[in-house]
């Protein structure tokens, strides 16, 4: 991991495309502006992690989703007679 001191309003290149901004420097805080690319994605790590898991339990959901449904339909061969 690289480590450099900035102060406010100095920036820092990642290749040709991303520009870190401290933006602003405040007493428990730093903003930090990000210049990327449209097609880079760029956010949070507790965003992602939080995103991640909710894609995993979409996943699961839906697979529990068609078991319980697999359970719960009736088979052809045991449905009831219609009344006359």
């Amino acid at each position: 991991m690289l480590m450099m001191a900035r102060r406010e309003g100095e920036t820092i290149l990642i290749g040709d495309d991303i520009e870190v901004v401290i933006a602003h420097i405040g007493r428990s805080r730093v903003k930090v502006g990000i210049r990327a690319p449209r097609e880079l994605a760029v956010m949070a790590r507790e965003v992602k992690l939080v995103r991640d898991e909710n894609l995993a339990a979409s996943a699961r959901s839906d697979t529990a989703l068609s078991h319980l449904l697999t359970h719960l339909r009736p088979a052809a061969s045991s449905s009831p007679p219609r009344g006359r």
